[in-house]
């Protein structure tokens, strides 16, 4: 089953999003598979910020955890609903999802 997330890129263009929930993909691969400037240096591992992205509206999303956290404390343009990418897994809960890209460094 897919789940519609729509996705603001740098020059504030909407991208509404298709995103499978049965391939145990995160925000940061479905950016890249669509081909958004997103560049997930690190390869998912919390560990360089370049997929942090801003949580537009109120989806429940999971727990922060430890990893993200401290690479967040680091990063540049971080704001209060600042999350990585990376560290959000695509599954139904997801469904309407709105997100955007924040400023690459």
């Amino acid at each position: 089953m897919d789940v519609l997330i729509k996705i603001k890129d740098r020059e504030g263009v909407i991208h509404e999003l298709q995103a499978p929930t049965d391939m145990a993909m995160n925000i940061m691969e479905l950016c890249k598979a669509y081909e958004l400037p997103v560049e997930g240096t690190c390869g998912g591992m919390a560990m360089c910020a370049s997929c942090q992205c801003y949580v537009l509206n109120d989806i429940a999303l999971p727990e922060m955890g430890d990893e993200e956290e401290a690479m967040l404390s680091e990063a540049f343009y971080v704001k209060s609903n600042s999350r990585l990418g990376c560290q959000i897994p695509i599954t139904t809960e997801l469904e309407g999802l709105e997100l955007e890209l924040a400023p690459e460094y």
